[in-house]
């Protein structure tokens, strides 16, 4: 199996956000939702992932995550998007009077 593993970034009382590890690479970009009984994530990952490899991150999730917080759900539901990263955009780094930073810069 990979060597996959999470970097928690945020945490709220109701969800946690996570960077998607693989041998020191980042993969990928997890956002949990803990809304009792149930519980949804969003698991957006580079495209170069196996389907394998996003079924190992999904068990992991499960497993490794969830467990962990302690809380009772009935499901998971984990939503995966697949792409390339075009960045990260902050309101604050835009320049003055740009709708928004441009695309793939």
């Amino acid at each position: 199996m990979p060597g996959f593993y999470f970097q928690r970034e945020t945490r709220t009382p109701n969800s946690e956000c996570y960077t998607v590890i693989e041998e020191a690479t980042p993969v990928g970009r997890l956002d949990i939702h803990y809304a009792s009984p149930v519980v949804h994530a969003t698991l957006v990952v580079s495209e170069s992932l196996t389907q394998e490899g996003i079924q190992d991150i999904i068990e992991m999730i499960d497993d490794d995550l969830i467990d962990a917080v302690g809380i009772y759900r009935e499901e998971l539901i984990v939503h995966v998007h697949q792409g390339r990263d075009l960045g990260v955009f902050a309101h604050n780094e835009w320049p003055r009077g740009d709708a928004h930073p441009e695309e793939g810069a």
